[in-house]
């Protein structure tokens, strides 16, 4: 799986736009003709299309064309390095936070027990 920096840049890129986020969602559902993907969000269909040759470009869409119709669907293998590099992160800030907690426990413990040891 390739994770290297450009990989995850096009992937994230490619998911930070909401309009395409929507698409993605409608796609989820099963494929969609653009003018589909166009209706609920009130584009014209060379915007809809831009977005989708976005969607495409970076692997999360493929397309193909029936008849006056293009037809897209999700490529849902391609999240795949998305889920991977969120789930290293999400260990990562667990890992840190979990230290931070046991080192909040203890100070807050060594100070009670200095606390303790004063009022003798």
């Amino acid at each position: 799986m390739d994770l290297s920096p450009g990989t995850l840049d096009t992937l994230f890129q490619a998911l930070a736009d909401p309009t395409r986020r929507t698409m993605l969602e409608r796609l989820a559902k099963g494929p969609a003709s653009v003018s589909d993907l166009a209706a609920p969000l009130e584009m014209t269909l060379p915007a809809a299309l831009d977005h989708v040759r976005r969607l495409e470009a970076a692997g999360l869409v493929a397309t193909e064309k029936q008849g006056r119709v293009r037809i897209a669907r999700l490529v849902a293998a391609r999240y795949a390095p998305v889920t991977t590099w969120l789930d290293a992160q999400r260990a990562m800030w667990e890992a840190r936070l979990d230290r931070f907690e046991r080192f909040a426990v203890r100070q807050r413990d060594a100070n009670t027990e200095s606390k303790d040891t004063r009022d003798d």
